[in-house]
């Protein structure tokens, strides 16, 4: 339920609400897809005009590598868990994956990080393996939300939800993020055309779920109004 009232924040949403990262121009009445990556990866389409929202399960779909790099770092995690979803890189359990698996596969001795202190600690600029496995995680989730964008026709928009990304705005935008949704080979100017934005206003899921008490309020309302004339 609270992925679902995030999608349906979505339309509600103002310019004050988003940070664009990227081009793009949204489709008037195209459906709307949204991803948070936090405790795990929620995914879920909004289909504008007859408010559906389109739950799924798409953070446990399997993670696909785009270089040697992704590939061996996919290969490392494969081993621990045999089956890679996007929720094991594009998550807080993700990037904490990300961090261990630079660390295994560049033979470099750091310490045990948990996501906050690795994301601290990639700000800082205090510590590379930190800053290298954020790199990729902004570039993972990138990929993840062009492949999402792709899978819902979601030509109205791609928005980043969930508690990591509103903190890291400036750096998801300077990251590859953007360059890695459009990198779709020929649907490079497909990706290119959707706008997508990181959801920083807060109470984003608050106004999705009272979307729901209203539309709910309004049916009993119209039920007893019908009921009363008959």
């Amino acid at each position: 339920m609270t992925f679902e009232a995030t999608a349906l924040s979505l339309p509600l949403l103002t310019a004050a609400d988003l940070y664009p990262v990227g081009g793009g121009e949204a489709a008037l009445g195209a459906p709307m897809a949204v991803l948070g990556p936090g405790t795990g990866l929620g995914v879920a389409c909004f289909v504008p005009g007859s408010h559906i929202v389109v739950a799924s399960e798409g953070g446990h779909a399997t993670m696909a590598a785009t270089s040697d790099r992704e590939d061996a770092i996919i290969d490392y995690l494969r081993r621990q868990f045999s089956h890679v979803s996007a929720e094991r890189v594009v998550s807080g359990s993700g990037l904490e994956n990300l961090y261990r698996a630079v660390i295994a596969i560049d033979g470099i001795e750091a310490p045990k990080r948990n996501a906050a202190e690795i994301t601290n600690a990639a700000l800082d600029d205090t510590c590379p393996i930190s800053r290298a496995a954020l790199d990729l995680f902004c570039a993972m989730l990138g990929t993840f939300a062009g492949n999402v964008a792709l899978m819902f026709g979601a030509r109205g928009g791609v928005f980043i939800a969930g508690g990591i990304a509103p903190r890291l705005t400036e750096y998801i935008a300077r990251s590859e993020f953007r360059a890695r949704f459009e990198r779709k080979g020929r649907f490079r100017q497909y990706l290119a055309s959707i706008p997508s934005s990181i959801i920083v206003q807060p109470a984003a899921t608050f106004m999705g779920l009272r979307s729901i008490a209203e539309r709910e309020d309004k049916t009993i309302s119209l039920d007893r109004t019908h009921a009363e004339r008959h």
